[in-house]
């Protein structure tokens, strides 16, 4: 197959795993930029990166490149392609843009000067012009700006990657799906041990890990994508790859959650429900200041309040809770911490091996590890612990690792409000021209949402018009795009008559399954 021009966008911080990822799935002329990475690849490669990447969340195709001083100059260049080529008049565009220009000033005024291009060229061929659509478009574009040079792309996503499609309920401020597979893929954790997410709030950590050590796609549950619906979508194609599960693997650990809140923990057990994953894990209600050293090896992962969008009585007292937790019930383990506030982690009181700069929403976070062992640090070292590994401490080495992005961080907001609008919702944001050492911080938004699913297959490698897995671990879903689409527009086929079946009988359940409330 011919190979194209492709862009996967992430999110600050996560750019080198991703990095990892297309290396992994075989794409080629991989470079590494500011929240995306560009690569090579043939339409089986878009494909499977729309449906395999954890830390992507959306699959651009360039389809011009081009430089504009003006608005005029930017409905020129886009006049001049061909859009008969993607277009008919029976389809529906949208436009999104993002720009990072002094010379463009609002991304809404761009998306229209796209859209007029469009709609002229159309009206001076036939007479007529296609129409937009807000909510779904039959293609989407992507305008994208960074001073003078302009990048016009399909949107072969739609929506958002992160949203997976099993979240069925989530918690206040849930983490986004893409950042808690990135950070568990920072651990290097594959599921060689238990997992463990003391203060799991509606389960996502341990959902993206059970996820991670099974080897099952992230787009399992996904309803759609942007590219199913372009000309020269390959159906037949597309069902190979979501029907082969030859990669996915056996899981011999466990992961476990817990949280204070039963309410926090209902709602977990009904996304691992959904996910058809309660044979991997357990979810309780405990207190972290009641949690003790595990019986079997272990790795905390967790994202505890940080005071911003989850109020905290005692915020500080719970982050030394945190330290004298760690330090006292998970020797010979190691921890992973997410926060935001210095304050916070000075009250673990425990030296990190390792931080991590990550951006949670437009909060400058640090992903920090803490390796526990009994005794001094003297003692440990000479029996041969090695605290920081070789890779650690380059990490450690890199100063100011966000400093050369906080100068977007000004339009970082514009960017994601952008990402999921179009020319009749853009929201006009005016910067004035600030030198570069004394410009403020911006913001952007996290979003989540919720979403049905896609099924998979029978245990004989057949579809049928049910979602989800049977009771001997096989996929199912339809036969064909139209009937697995029309079937995943609810939820997940119930043979039980309630609203998800649990999967507590499928092939992964070898292991403990007493995520049961008593």
């Amino acid at each position: 197959m011919k190979q194209s021009e492709l862009i996967a966008k992430t999110f600050m911080g996560l750019e080198p795993v991703l990095a990892k990822e297309l290396t992994q799935l075989g794409a080629d002329d991989i470079q590494i930029g500011r929240r995306m990475v560009s690569f090579k690849g043939d339409k089986e490669l878009m494909y499977r990166a729309n449906f395999q990447l954890r830390t992507a969340i959306r699959i651009l195709k360039p389809i011009s490149h081009f430089k504009a001083k003006s608005a005029d100059d930017v409905y020129e260049k886009v006049k001049e392609t061909d859009w008969t080529q993607y277009l008919d008049l029976e389809k529906t565009f949208a436009v999104d843009s993002v720009v990072f220009s002094d010379e463009f000033r609002h991304s809404k005024f761009v998306s229209y000067k796209v859209k007029d291009a469009i709609v002229d060229q159309f009206r001076e061929k036939t007479g007529k012009r296609p129409n937009i659509s807000v909510a779904n478009p039959d293609l989407r574009l992507n305008m994208h700006i960074a001073d003078d040079q302009c990048t016009l792309s399909l949107d072969s996503s739609g929506e958002s990657l992160h949203r997976r499609g099993y979240r069925q309920e989530s918690g206040e401020a849930p983490l986004n799906e893409a950042l808690a597979a990135g950070m568990i893929m920072l651990t290097g954790w594959q599921g060689d041990c238990d997992f463990i997410d003391p203060m799991c709030g509606s389960g996502t950590l341990l959902i993206e890990a059970a996820l991670i050590a099974h080897n099952m796609a992230p787009g399992l549950f996904r309803k759609e994508y942007a590219f199913e619906k372009w000309a020269d979508f390959d159906a037949d194609l597309f069902d190979q790859i979501y029907n082969d599960d030859s990669q996915e693997r056996e899981f011999n650990h466990h992961i476990y959650g817990y949280d204070i809140d039963m309410k926090a923990v209902n709602t977990a057990l009904l996304n691992v429900k959904a996910a058809g994953l309660s044979g991997s894990i357990t979810v309780r209600q405990q207190d972290f200041k009641d949690f003790v050293q595990p019986a079997d090896k272990s790795i905390i992962v967790s994202n505890p309040p940080y005071g911003e969008r989850i109020s905290s009585p005692d915020l500080l007292g719970t982050y030394k809770m945190i330290g004298e937790r760690l330090k006292h019930q998970f020797t010979g383990n190691d921890a992973w911490i997410l926060s935001y506030r210095e304050e916070c982690f000075e009250q673990i009181g425990l030296k990190p091996s390792i931080k991590i700069p990550l951006y949670n929403g437009s909060l400058e976070c640090e992903f920090r590890k803490y390796q526990m062992f009994d005794g001094k640090m003297k003692v440990f070292r000479s029996e041969g612990g090695e605290v920081k590994t070789d890779e650690e401490r380059r990490q450690m080495a890199e100063k100011h690792r966000f400093k050369k992005n906080r100068e977007f961080k000004q339009r970082l907001m514009e960017q994601e409000e952008n990402e999921v609008a179009d020319i009749r919702t853009f929201t006009f944001h005016h910067h004035e021209f600030v030198p570069r050492d004394s410009r403020g911080k911006g913001s952007r938004d996290s979003r989540n949402s919720q979403r049905d699913f896609r099924g998979g297959r029978d245990d004989r490698g057949r579809r049928d018009d049910r979602g989800g897995r049977d009771d001997r671990g096989g996929r199912f879903a339809p036969r064909g795009r139209d009937l697995r689409k029309a079937a995943n527009r609810g939820t997940r086929f119930d043979r039980n008559g309630g609203k998800g079946k649990d999967y507590s009988n499928n092939r992964f359940n070898r292991f403990r399954h007493d995520d049961e409330e008593d």
